[in-house]
């Protein structure tokens, strides 16, 4: 697992031990850079479902203002703050070891791109969906990228935003969400 482009091009990142974790593949996450390339620079990132940190990493790499990355697991949280110093984005970044709806549920700022990639079948994709749809934490046209199994259906959301594509990459499915206003 490596930074593909950007500031940290090529850097290697720490993986956590264990199949509890399981990251996106370089071509995915290739891939979903790709959609989002012109929707990055400048913008407030949230990597929810943190893992390693590689997608919140990698926009700040790509020129993301900042980034938040949520995970519940200790050993997470540890590997993406070493992931961080190792990349020197740790100025620029915030890691928040707890629950995702704790923290979304005080969250008091907007992002304009929001990671959403949580352990598939467990029901925390369309959970996180519904509540930040609910509470309203994406900036005007930002996006909601989500990473789920590829025979998973994903919800709509009501306006301001509006679903999007979906793509598919074997067994994995990414899908959008933008805010129109």
């Amino acid at each position: 697992m490596r930074v593909i482009t950007g500031t940290a091009r090529g850097r290697r990142l720490k993986e956590l031990p264990g199949l509890e974790t399981r990251p996106t593949t370089d071509k995915v996450k290739e891939s979903v850079f790709n959609i989002v390339q012109f929707d990055v620079e400048g913008r407030r990132v949230l990597d929810l479902f943190g893992g390693t940190g590689q997608l919140g990493i990698e926009a700040l790499s790509r020129g993301a203002e900042r980034a938040v990355f949520v995970d519940l697991r200790k050993e997470a949280a540890a590997v993406i703050r070493e992931n961080l110093a190792h990349c020197g984005f740790t100025e620029r970044a915030q890691v928040v070891q707890g629950d995702y709806l704790a923290y979304l549920s005080g969250c008091r700022e907007t992002f304009g791109l929001v990671f959403l990639d949580p352990p598939y079948g467990t029901g925390l994709l369309e959970k996180s969906l519904s509540t930040i749809a609910a509470i309203d934490i994406v900036a005007g046209n930002g996006i909601i990228v989500c990473e789920s199994a590829a025979e998973s259906a994903l919800p709509e959301l009501a306006a301001p935003y509006e679903k999007g594509r979906e793509y598919r990459y074997g067994r994995i499915k990414i899908g959008l969400y933008r805010r129109t206003v």
